[in-house]
């Protein structure tokens, strides 16, 4: 326990460390303790490598990702709101409404705050990992990675091709699918992954055994749908009051760590930098080395 002035500033660099670990707990709850889950682990420069491969959608389900919708933003009163969006299951959302109040103000103090708490977009998949260099013991374990709007445009862009002559691949296909190296560099104090490509399209195995037993032990998506990782509406109205500091008070602009755009309101131009769902720790890490 700290008890001094000068003892908190000389384990300044252990609560900050340990400040993040528990953001981190707090943003993402379902993921954070969760031994399924792997993500990779960059250096002291924040650069990282690793190889990996999409595995199709498991075992009696339909999607080999699922989409969850969230919200990361500061209030006036200086509390954070952190929150599994009710858009994410098709239902009224209390962030979502008051940002389309707001948006239709014709305020543009008003259009800020919307495009400070938007929404923020996050995908799942099972991933078989070829190659950790940090931790081999994961090598060849299924794992679930979580991962944002970067990384699912690189899987979109070999979908749906843009230029002539390039072949479309299903990343996720077991015999017609490819590697995925994940290259992250440290760009502007945030991860960039724009380097991270996908190999030639090659067989995962061409043993249908192995395939069986891969794909056996796939973890579902479906469940990350489930009702319990998603507060009601009354108790997600109450926690936005609380951070907001009354009912209809907007929110004061701060730090945002947001990916996609506001559901059902214009938003800020397509152009407008954002972050990865991976750039959080990026992102918390430089709040704290600036105070």
């Amino acid at each position: 326990m700290v008890t001094s002035l000068a003892e908190l500033r000389n384990n300044k660099s252990a609560f900050d460390a340990k400040l993040l670990q528990e953001v981190e707990k707090i943003s993402n709850p379902d993921s954070r303790e969760d031994d399924r889950f792997w993500q990779p682990e960059v250096d002291k420069a924040g650069n990282g490598y690793a190889v990996i491969r999409f595995l199709p959608q498991p075992r009696g389900e339909e999607m080999p990702w699922v989409r969850i919708w969230n919200h990361s933003f500061k209030g006036p009163t200086g509390k954070w709101y952190i929150e599994n969006s009710l858009t994410t299951l098709g239902k009224p959302d209390p962030v979502s409404e008051l940002n389309s109040e707001l948006w239709n103000s014709g305020l543009e103090s008003d259009k800020d705050t919307v495009r400070e708490q938007k929404r923020r977009l996050v995908y799942i998949s099972n991933i078989l990992v070829i190659e950790d260099p940090a931790h081999p013991e994961n090598n060849g374990q299924i794992k679930l990675y979580r991962y944002g709007k970067k990384i699912f445009d690189k899987i979109k862009d070999v979908m749906q091709p843009e230029f002539p002559g390039e072949v479309p691949m299903n990343p996720f296909d077991f015999d017609k699918g490819a590697n995925f190296k994940l290259k992250i560099r440290k760009v502007e104090g945030y991860r960039n992954y724009d380097k991270s490509e996908f190999d030639s399209p090659n067989p995962l195995t061409t043993d249908d055994a192995q395939l069986e037993a891969i794909w056996s032990k796939e973890h579902s998506l479906n469940q990350f749908l489930d009702a319990k990782h998603f507060k009601s509406y009354d108790e997600l109205k109450r926690h936005l009051d609380t951070v907001l500091g009354g009912g209809n008070k907007a929110p004061a602009r701060a730090e945002s760590v947001s990916i996609a755009d506001t559901p059902k309101v214009a938003e800020a131009p397509q152009s407008e930098p954002s972050l990865d769902e991976d750039d959080t720790a990026s992102y918390f890490a430089n709040l704290a080395n600036d105070e």
